[in-house]
């Protein structure tokens, strides 16, 4: 699988963990920085990040930050994708089931290796549910309907 990964400051050595890892599991992994550890802002590789999926250049994406939240926010900006927010196996492979996640956001500060591992292989290895869940994922790209008040 294509896989692009992207971070801040805060989580370069779990990216660069992890993307060794990916590499080893045998899939094509690019590395959208940084590099080092100076201080970034997260939004410019979580919108980095969204563009290769955006573009068709990567089929999935790890967005990595202290928390990981602000990065999700940044990648969830740009239509063409679904990044969940994960901390466990469970929610990475439901965010493929039931919303069909495209993109898996982590902390480096709350997540250590094995369970950022144990979260990408449930998350890889999760195909979309489809019909119930197709619908629902089919309104995340339309504007909202405005509440009925009467």
């Amino acid at each position: 699988m294509r896989i692009a990964i992207a971070s801040d400051h805060a989580a370069v050595a779990l990216k660069a963990s992890l993307a060794e890892w990916l590499r080893e599991q045998g899939h094509d992994v690019t590395d959208l920085g940084p590099e080092g550890t100076e201080s970034v802002d997260y939004p410019d590789y979580g919108y980095k990040l969204a563009e290769e999926i955006a573009a068709g250049r990567a089929e999935r994406g790890v967005a990595l930050c202290g928390s990981g939240i602000g990065i999700s926010i940044a990648v969830n900006r740009n239509p063409a994708c679904r990044c969940a927010l994960v901390n466990e196996p469970l929610s990475a492979s439901l965010s493929r089931e039931h919303n069909d996640a495209n993109v898996i956001a982590m902390g480096a500060r709350l997540t250590g290796i094995d369970m950022a591992k144990a979260c990408l292989t449930a998350f890889l290895a999760t195909p979309f549910g489809g019909d119930r869940h197709a619908r629902r994922v089919g309104k995340l790209g339309k504007p909202p309907v405005p509440a009925h008040t009467e």
